[in-house]
């Protein structure tokens, strides 16, 4: 089996190349291409993960970025709120979303509940 670590670019994308045709053509699980490629995707998965790992989106570049895109204001977000005082906490990061603001956010506005959701919130 031919297989190398991945742990530059270089190796990266040999990896890449190695796979594509995989992709068009899988393989049955079990037999030595089958294992060939459940090896490249595990190295190539790993070396992503370390090398270009995916943060979870922040709730409020989220709330900014649809307020930017759909040019809605901080005003509109107070009335979808209920005050002013709240967007701007919320805004500025001195509050965290609650579970009755990200349902009115997801509903109103379209986001999914999933991109709004921080490390905690509180009832």
């Amino acid at each position: 089996m031919d297989v190398r670590p991945v742990n530059d670019e270089g190796s990266y994308a040999w990896a890449l190349g190695q796979i594509e045709p995989y992709f068009l053509d899988e393989p049955e699980p079990g037999t030595p291409e089958g294992d060939r490629f459940d090896v490249l995707a595990t190295l190539i998965g790993a070396y992503e993960a370390r090398a270009c790992p995916i943060e979870a989106a922040d709730p409020v570049g989220v709330i900014r970025l649809v307020m930017e895109q759909t040019g809605r204001t901080q005003a509109d977000l107070a009335e979808l709120l209920g005050s002013r005082p709240r967007a701007s906490e919320v805004l500025s990061g001195r509050r965290e979303l609650s579970k009755d603001m990200i349902g009115k956010l997801s509903r109103a506005w379209k986001i999914p509940a999933d991109l709004l959701l921080g490390a905690s919130v509180p009832a």
